[in-house]
């Protein structure tokens, strides 16, 4: 039987994952033209407050994947699928990584309000516009590759589970290992 992550893993990376996938959409739709006010609102401030939360999450899942390295891949995956699933998840973190830096600087160097951040008293960044605009741009150029490495990554994980059937999506799996 193929090894399996560490429940904390699964928790970290399902948790994550159920963010991210509700954040893409809000941030493509919550800029949209048109759309009514209290609607918008709703969707900047869900995806501000989720983004410091995926931030602080990887950190965690940085620190625990540095004390806990994941399983090794079954034997059966060959050795170029080993090398782009490691570049995947490689890159994976550090568009999470950015997209929370990012964004966060675009919002409290924008002069925005960080409802959650604020709330609890932690440090802004002073408003800078430009610094702000800067960080905007590279918020949605990071969204813009994210995207596709999330469909990436999960079109290798379902073709993992129901073509080749090698318990390769089985290791992360929420019940993996009961």
């Amino acid at each position: 039987m193929t090894e399996t992550y560490r429940p904390t893993a699964r928790f970290l990376h399902w948790t994550v994952a159920a963010i991210v996938l509700c954040m893409i959409p809000a941030g493509l739709i919550m800029t949209t033209e048109g759309l009514p006010r209290p609607v918008q609102d709703t969707l900047f401030i869900f995806h501000k407050n989720a983004g410091v939360i995926v931030g602080l999450l990887m950190l965690v899942r940085l620190a625990y994947r540095g004390a806990h390295p994941p399983p090794p891949l079954p034997a059966s995956v060959p050795d170029w699928q080993a090398r782009i699933a490691r570049l995947t998840h490689g890159l994976l973190y550090a568009l999470l990584i950015l997209m929370a830096v990012s964004g966060f600087v675009r919002v409290t160097a924008g002069g925005f309000p960080l409802e959650g951040w604020d709330a609890l008293g932690l440090p802004r960044l002073p408003k800078m516009e430009a610094v702000g605009k800067a960080a905007s741009s590279l918020h949605w150029a990071t969204a813009m590759a994210l995207i596709p490495l999330v469909l990436l990554h999960a079109g290798a994980a379902l073709h993992h589970a129901l073509v080749r059937r090698d318990g390769v999506f089985a290791r992360m799996w929420p019940a993996a290992g009961r």
